[in-house]
């Protein structure tokens, strides 16, 4: 049986492996395609690399008995990602390819909706692959925001940022980390800042509606933010306290069945 588990082990980091090599293969056929300069193959071979790597860690600390379906499907909506990062990143070189940044982004964002909707029909949802799916999503929003940036200012990084400004002001507030209840709202504001900023990237539109259009998105997900922020605010923290409370009686109780060890010890 431990020879199966190792087998397996080996299966579902291989499966990363070839994440890795695919996403150097979109690379290449993107240089070809578009002479990608420097920036853009650094900045692609990284991400891919970084990819590799916590996933990697994640899995192995986890240790799935597979690495599953839906979570296939997010290692090649992280592939397309890592193709829109080495673009954005080549964009400060030479003129980015709009069709060509658009189309994998466009893909990236569509298959959003499907690794979900794999992991419930198959059964294999997980934590690892909801956080999975969640960096991806995160990390494309802040990438399509540099891109945005360019063209509007530099205000735009907030929509990028947002995210993980919440996760940094959680280690120094840990209620922040409390479970937030399901929120179809969230999700709809979470969707709305790729769509909206793909939208804007594509300059399709004059640029009042461009900018009407990042606003709308900055505006929403700052209201969601700022929702979920109260309501951890008024929850979050009653949370803390209570796992601390009972953090505290755990110990409590150890020191005192040791008490009662070691004065029975000393009656004897």
């Amino acid at each position: 049986m431990a020879l199966n588990n190792t087998y397996e082990a080996r299966l579902v980091q291989q499966e990363t492996a070839v994440g890795a090599g695919v996403q150097i293969l979109l690379l290449a056929l993107l240089g070809s395609a578009i002479g990608m300069g420097p920036a853009g193959w650094l900045t692609g071979l990284a991400f891919a690399i970084a990819t590799w790597a916590v996933l990697s860690r994640a899995l192995h600390r986890t240790r799935p008995r597979s690495f599953g379906p839906a979570n296939r499907v997010t290692l090649g909506r992280a592939i397309l990602v890592g193709g829109v990062t080495a673009l954005v990143a080549d964009s400060f070189e030479s003129s980015p390819p709009v069709t060509l940044l658009v189309g994998l982004t466009a893909v990236a964002l569509i298959l959003d909706g499907v690794d979900g909707k794999v992991a419930r029909k198959t059964g294999t949802s997980t934590a690892l692959g909801a956080r999975f799916d969640m960096e991806v999503d995160a990390f494309l929003i802040l990438v399509l925001s540099v891109y945005v940036s360019t063209q509007l200012g530099p205000w735009v990084l907030l929509i990028g940022g947002m995210r993980y400004a919440f996760v940094a002001a959680a280690r120094v507030a840990p209620w922040l980390n409390a479970p937030l209840p399901h929120s179809m709202a969230r999700k709809t504001v979470a969707a709305m800042q790729g769509i909206c900023l793909l939208v804007a990237g594509a300059d399709l539109l004059p640029y009042a509606a461009n900018l009407g259009v990042v606003l709308l998105a900055l505006g929403s997900l700052l209201w969601s933010f700022g929702r979920d922020v109260v309501w951890l605010w008024h929850n979050g923290r009653v949370a803390v306290r209570v796992a601390a409370a009972e953090e505290v009686e755990e110990v409590d109780a150890s020191v005192a069945a040791l008490e009662r060890e070691l004065l029975e010890l000393a009656v004897r």
